[in-house]
């Protein structure tokens, strides 16, 4: 048993059998899940133990934790700051090193983004690497399961365990799962990192790119040779996004309409009392503007306006990794264009806060992998670069991860507060 005895949290969007699986909704408050996700019943199976489930944005739409019906996150590293989202739960966990690891989702950027705030590894697998069976969707052809760990190591040993082909998931891929662990330490092939410009824009913070300019310097150190490349499509990428996810988590969410399970308001008149009050009181802010931004853009005459303008998009930004991957082997990009900001900071600015996770969404949209590793802080706050792989490439991002964690210690360090 690989995880024999290790702790785990849990995301709570995770179903965990005879335990409460709320997903930072009042309208789950009450929920108990009658079955184990597939993430949960394989970790099991390696003999982790499960400690507790994470807090997290309210059905995993946000980027700063601050949407959850039970507060906001609070940032390890510095408890007025954000610990980002929607994983920031699980992030702050493993930050503070309450647990050595735990299990996330990312639909935009939420595994890495809130890694990189909390100076923690986070991993996006491939889309369909891991099984989304039990885990409760927000956006279906987006959302995708993985891992926050200090190291690369760590996310590498609970990502052997986690992958494989589930038949209950008919977005799981069968494919052969690596040994990511004994992989490792394979010897290092020639690489080619390419540096789109398009991810080192006017946006991003000039002390970020320095922190990632010295990770990419010390991979050329190790024979990796530089590609300049471009990803015409990618400023599109954002809103492309939120028009998909949206309308996705209308369809999604339509379920929760206080008859079968879930919040219920109190002395409904007729039906249609017990379906909108029951909504109105169970979602909040955040949930139910992107339900109304979906449900706009999948309605009758709007339809190929917005939705089926964007699935175009998608596949133009999909077909540009393509043509970058024949030139390349991985992707060097940062995680976020901004350090980690105060709670409240960006909290009524719905629009500020999407342009945070402009540089992770993209490769959701594409279905690429992704592994977030932190660099040298910036003023005592954590920031990271991010590898952006072809599909099921996972093991070369977390080889050449594990490289630059063997040479530097910025993932070792604890939040003072929790050393």
């Amino acid at each position: 048993m690989p995880l024999a005895g290790i702790p785990v949290a849990h995301k709570d969007i995770f179903c965990t059998e005879g335990i409460r699986t709320s997903c930072g909704s009042r309208m789950l408050d009450n929920f108990i899940a009658p079955y184990d996700a597939t993430i949960v019943e394989r970790l099991d199976a390696a003999g982790a133990v499960s400690v507790g489930k994470t807090n997290m944005d309210e059905f995993a739409m946000g980027s700063s934790n601050e949407t959850s019906f039970y507060g906001p996150v609070r940032n390890p590293w510095d408890t007025e700051r954000v610990p980002g989202g929607s994983s920031g739960g699980s992030a702050a966990a493993v930050a503070a090193r309450l647990v050595p690891a735990a299990t996330a989702t990312d639909t935009g950027g939420s595994i890495r983004q809130p890694a990189a705030f909390c100076g923690v590894t986070g991993l996006k697998p491939t889309y369909g690497r891991v099984s989304r069976y039990g885990m409760v969707a927000y956006a279906s052809s987006l959302d995708q399961g993985g891992v926050i760990g200090a190291s690369a190591e760590d996310c590498a040993l609970l990502l052997g365990a986690m992958a494989g082909f589930d038949e209950r998931d008919s977005t799981c891929v069968e494919h052969p799962v690596s040994d990511y662990l004994a992989e490792l330490d394979s010897p290092l092939e020639s690489l080619r990192i390419a540096l789109p410009k398009e991810f080192f824009d006017d946006r991003l913070d000039a002390r970020i790119r320095a922190s990632i300019e010295e990770a990419v310097a010390f991979w050329e150190r190790q024979g990796a040779r530089l590609v300049e490349v471009s990803l015409p499509n990618l400023p599109l990428a954002t809103p492309a996004y939120y028009v998909i996810a949206s309308a996705e988590c209308s369809s999604n969410l339509a379920r929760y309409d206080g008859v079968r399970y879930g919040h219920r308001c109190a002395d409904p008149e007729n039906l249609d009392d017990l379906f909108c009050r029951s909504r109105e009181e169970g979602f909040g802010a955040e949930v139910r503007r992107r339900i109304m931004l979906g449900t706009y853009a999948l309605s009758a005459g709007y339809y190929q306006a917005y939705y089926g303008k964007a699935q175009r998009v998608r596949q133009l930004i999909r077909q540009d990794f393509q043509e970058v991957f024949e030139q390349a082997d991985v992707i060097a990009a940062p995680v976020s264009p901004v350090l980690p900001f105060l709670l409240g900071e960006k909290l009524e600015d719905p629009v500020e806060m999407y342009l945070i996770d402009c540089y992770t969404i993209p490769v959701n949209l594409a279905g690429l992998p992704g592994l977030s590793i932190p660099t040298r802080p910036i003023d005592g706050l954590p920031t990271a670069v991010q590898l952006i792989g072809n599909y099921f490439d996972e093991a070369r991002m977390l080889r050449w991860g594990h490289v630059w964690q063997q040479e530097t210690d910025w993932h070792r360090q604890v939040p003072p507060e929790f050393a």
